[in-house]
């Protein structure tokens, strides 16, 4: 699940979900999340014009892990998605997402820009929920060398101003690497 202005997160959640599409046995599930309108009598359309469809409540507690993703807007999630967020007091009441392993992550357009922060801030309402936080380990070679997004904390990417979006080959791997983590975890916690 993500939110996605300018493509950016959109690339990186699509390489999390190849990452969780190449472990057998898992299905990824692209969402995306709808704008937050600045004047509260427009909304946005009930089906994106494009991209992943929008989230429902019920794809939350359907799935066997999460992967949730948003630009960062001053070392925080964006708006959008933590006003969804903000809408699963009826998941954490029941439960349906204890248990389950989350794991996260953002793009910026510079690199200190607060990946760090706010993919901290995204795990927050995840651990509430119950949830089991997952990172990249440093075991994942790229995450020694990258000089461009990757933390252990989460996927990352860096998207400078203006430029076209596109992963480099590390944030690539790195996301793939994250997706194939969360699959294998949510497969390994189904069989108890």
């Amino acid at each position: 699940m993500y939110y996605s202005r300018t493509g950016a997160t959109r690339l990186l959640a699509e390489a999390v979900a190849q990452g969780v599409d190449r472990v057998g046995g898992a299905r990824a599930r692209l969402r995306t999340v709808p704008p937050v309108a600045p004047v509260v009598e427009t909304a946005a359309p009930s089906v994106p014009p494009d991209g992943a469809p929008y989230v429902e409540l019920r794809d939350l507690e359907e799935c066997g892990g999460l992967a949730l993703g948003s630009p960062t807007r001053f070392g925080n999630m964006a708006a959008p998605l933590k006003h969804f967020i903000d809408s699963t007091s009826g998941q954490w009441l029941s439960g349906a997402l204890a248990g389950k392993p989350a794991a996260v992550f953002t793009s910026t357009t510079s690199m200190h820009g607060g990946q760090e922060s706010t993919l901290l801030s995204m795990m927050l309402p995840l651990l509430h929920q119950g949830m089991l936080m997952l990172g990249i380990p440093y075991t994942e070679p790229d995450l020694r060398t990258t000089s461009s997004g990757g933390t252990p904390y989460g996927a990352s990417h860096v998207a400078p101003p203006g430029a076209p979006a596109r992963l480099t080959d590390e944030e690539r791997r790195l996301a793939v690497a994250l997706g194939a983590r969360l699959a294998n975890t949510a497969l390994r916690l189904a069989e108890r």
